[in-house]
């Protein structure tokens, strides 16, 4: 497959001028309203709407904030019929009475038709090598005859659906079917539909909604964005901006909103009751430190009594210990006390301290580093947990045989602690004693993180590296040029290349938003990654301390690549369409390209890699 003639063939057609479109959907608006024929002879679509009697299934679907979406589709023997037989149809369901279609700020219309089929067996779909038949959320869709009834899965609809995977495709299309009534589960409902009688196609299509007065081409069922320092900055606080304004009177977060269901059940705990949700600390306190970039951007205060809340909250499910007659601190939550959560709570009240001079909670804080020094070994190896519910009944975990510390290994609490400590090391100037501790065991950590982890740990690690917090601790612990070791430093640069080496290129593959996402394997389904885009600016940071003038420039541009890739997960007043309350949506941060999930996280890593990258291009 030739990707280049691809991409080049769908970056002309998005460069087009699509004020016939706008036409169109302005009379199918007019038409829905007052019940009249809409013709389309004067317009000019070549090109854009190429009518094909045997293929252009067509929908037309109407979008409106609190409803249900409606639909039809259908293919007749041309565009003008097909058009007049969805409005017709459109206008007959009981639904159609509750929505303000003469409004178009706040009935939104969409068009999609089919523009190329490819049969094929289910069996036969792949979703990890580019081929005519691969299945590509957003992409292509599914069209099934099955006991002489056609089934059509849309593109745009894993966009709509929330949906990622091809089971989930094939499913939605299954319930439609009496399989549906057979089982329950997905797979046997699969492998019952490839056992009957059916005919498949993979379908490409194209597709457009308005926005007030305009018309929007989208791409897999969303809106395209271009790079620049400006609109990353600007996406950047919106989401921090959503964050804050979803933020509770005790300090907690909006932990979690999907914006599909307009509900706050998270994927990851669909169990958990309403009001008992699930809460994570570590991430609670990676969101601080977004606040705290909003501040240092903006200069607005209210991001600053945002972070104070949050560390208070933090502070009031902090239990206290005695290490060597010393008085220590961890955060305690989910009847765990994670290395992450105290190492990050650290960087938080560090960074808020740097900004406001606040001393307040110096002794809290200093409580916490030496409960982080308690957690190295004299090996070095940081031990990842201090209470485990399923480890030694839930007692605190003082001595690890092996087998526990592999069932409790994480790449990321290290390095969370590790930053932490950093900036105590290199900003704190009241303690010079246990700033000396911490400099000291640091090192040791730090030489058993880079040398000794993956010997020990080799069979945990990926071929894409996922440990940017540590990627982070190093470029700060390098301000200190006692730390300025090979070893930390080609750790940083390894990383930084096997990640820039695994992201897709321009045109090696055949979908244009591939560009800047991360993957393991050649042809995997791309990783937009915030968490890792973090490493990878800090790795830009580092190399510019260095005075690597080249590496800092190659880096400098892989982000820009990763920050456009990111951008498709930025929720806009023109892409929420779809969404049951848009107005709770915008401006958020979603996980993945076609997810409609809003996560604290999701937020907080692609704002802060996002405003570093921002500081980064305001000095070159």
């Amino acid at each position: 497959m030739d990707f280049s003639t691809v991409n080049n063939k769908t970056r002309e057609y998005f460069e087009q001028d699509f004020s016939p479109v706008q036409e169109l959907t302005n009379r199918i608006r007019k038409a829905l309203v007052y019940g009249e024929r809409v013709e389309i002879k004067d317009l000019n679509l070549n090109g854009i709407l190429d009518f094909d009697k045997n293929l252009t299934f067509l929908y037309i679907t109407l979008f409106q904030a609190g409803e249900k979406l409606l639909r039809w589709g259908s293919l007749r023997e041309n565009l003008t019929d097909t058009i007049n037989r969805n409005i017709e149809q459109i206008r007959k369901n009981p639904s159609f009475k509750n929505f303000s279609v003469a409004d178009n700020e706040k009935c939104r219309i969409m068009i999609e038709y089919i523009t190329e089929e490819f049969p094929t067996k289910i069996e036969d779909i792949e979703t990890d090598i580019f081929t005519p038949n691969r299945y590509e959320p957003g992409i292509t869709g599914i069209k099934l005859l099955f006991e002489n009834k056609l089934h059509v899965y849309m593109p745009t609809e894993s966009y709509i659906q929330s949906q990622l995977s091809l089971n989930q495709a094939l499913n939605s299309i299954i319930r439609k079917t009496r399989i549906k009534d057979i089982t329950n589960s997905i797979p046997e409902r699969i492998e019952l539909l490839e056992s009957l009688p059916y005919e498949c196609s993979i379908i490409k299509s194209r597709a457009f909604v308005t926005y007030k007065d305009e018309i929007i081409p989208l791409y897999r069922g969303n809106t395209i964005n271009k790079y620049s320092p400006d609109e990353i900055k600007n996406i950047a606080l919106d989401g921090i901006e959503w964050i804050y304004r979803n933020q509770q009177d005790n300090g907690k977060f909006l932990y979690y909103y999907d914006s599909k269901e307009d509900n706050y059940k998270d994927h990851e705990h669909p169990t958990r009751k309403e009001n008992n949700l699930y809460y994570n600390d570590l991430r609670h306190c990676g969101t601080i430190t977004a606040l705290i970039r909003a501040y240092q951007l903006t200069g607005d205060k209210k991001y600053l009594e945002s972070s104070k809340k949050a560390i208070d909250y933090i502070i009031s499910i902090t239990k206290e210990h005695k290490v060597d007659n010393q008085d220590c601190a961890y955060v305690f939550i989910n009847k765990k006390s994670k290395l992450g959560g105290t190492g990050l709570i650290t960087a938080a009240i560090m960074k808020y301290r740097t900004e406001t001079g606040d001393k307040s909670y110096d002794e809290i804080l200093k409580k916490y580093i030496r409960h982080l020094l308690s957690r190295i070994s004299e090996s070095g190896e940081m031990y990842g947990y201090y209470i485990h519910p399923n480890i030694q009944n839930g007692q605190p975990l003082i001595n690890l045989t092996d087998d526990e510390r592999r069932q409790l290994f994480s790449f990321y609490y290290p390095g969370e602690a590790l930053l932490g400590l950093a900036l105590f090391a290199n900003y704190f100037e009241d303690d010079n004693e246990l700033v000396k501790k911490v400099i000291e065991k640091s090192k040791i950590a730090l030489d058993w993180l880079v040398d000794e982890r993956p010997k020990i740990y080799a069979d945990l690690f990926t071929a894409l590296p996922s440990d940017g917090w540590l990627m982070q601790a190093i470029e700060e612990w390098a301000t200190n040029p006692e730390f300025r070791k090979d070893n930390y430093i080609n750790f940083v640069f390894s990383d930084a290349k096997t990640m820039m080496n695994k992201m897709y290129k321009k045109d090696d593959s055949p979908y244009i938003d591939y560009e800047g996402g991360n993957y393991y394997t050649h042809g995997d389904h791309y990783y937009p990654d915030g968490a890792r885009a973090e490493g990878l600016i800090g790795a830009y940071y580092l190399a510019k301390k260095l005075d690597k003038t080249e590496l800092t420039q190659e880096i400098l541009e892989a982000c820009r690549k990763a920050a456009q890739s990111q951008m498709v997960l930025y929720i806009s007043d023109k892409n929420n369409y779809a969404h049951k309350n848009p107005e709770k949506s915008k401006g958020g941060i979603r996980f993945k390209a076609t997810r409609q999930w809003i996560r604290i996280d999701s937020i907080q890593h692609v704002a802060c890699f996002y405003l570093r990258l921002y500081f980064a291009e305001d000095a070159v």
